[in-house]
């Protein structure tokens, strides 16, 4: 399977558009870690925008086991899910750039007990989580990205 095509639409947030553009830039070689914490690693996420159908790209903590990652929806204990949770129920086709070359991914969204163990891994890859988690009355979601091919 392809790469997702069509027209990118930068973010809003001056940081994220900051962040996407050097670490694509560079391959992944820059900007590829929360804001200078070298034990909080990222990816680069595409994904299609809900509403407008433009591509939207997100930097998401880096949290792998077997060639599958998470992206967890957190946006820092809001009440509200980020807007890319909606793009992934929507089209749950994304890339997901780790290191040089973005590859094609299938999002889903992880429940029960695999939750619960992606849940630990990801709050062991950046402990915030766990912070979050008791800002919100929500359940912050866990998505697994999984290669496609």
């Amino acid at each position: 399977m392809t790469l997702l095509e069509g027209e990118y639409e930068p973010s809003a947030a001056e940081w994220v558009r900051e962040q996407v553009e050097a670490y694509e830039r560079s391959g992944g070689r820059e900007a590829n870690i929360l804001r200078g914490h070298a034990e909080w690693p990222i990816v680069v996420i595409t994904s299609v925008g809900v509403k407008s159908g433009k591509l939207r790209k997100n930097p998401v903590m880096r949290v792998e086991k077997d060639g599958v990652y998470a992206a967890v929806a957190s946006y820092g204990g809001a009440p509200d899910h980020p807007t890319w949770y909606h793009n992934f129920v929507a089209n749950p086709r994304v890339d997901l750039q780790d290191g040089p070359e973005p590859k094609p991914y299938v999002a889903r969204l992880a429940e029960g007990e695999e939750r619960a163990e992606w849940w630990e891994r990801c709050v062991a890859q950046y402990a915030p989580y766990a912070e979050y988690q008791e800002k919100t009355d929500r359940e912050i979601p866990v998505f697994l990205l999984e290669p496609v091919g």
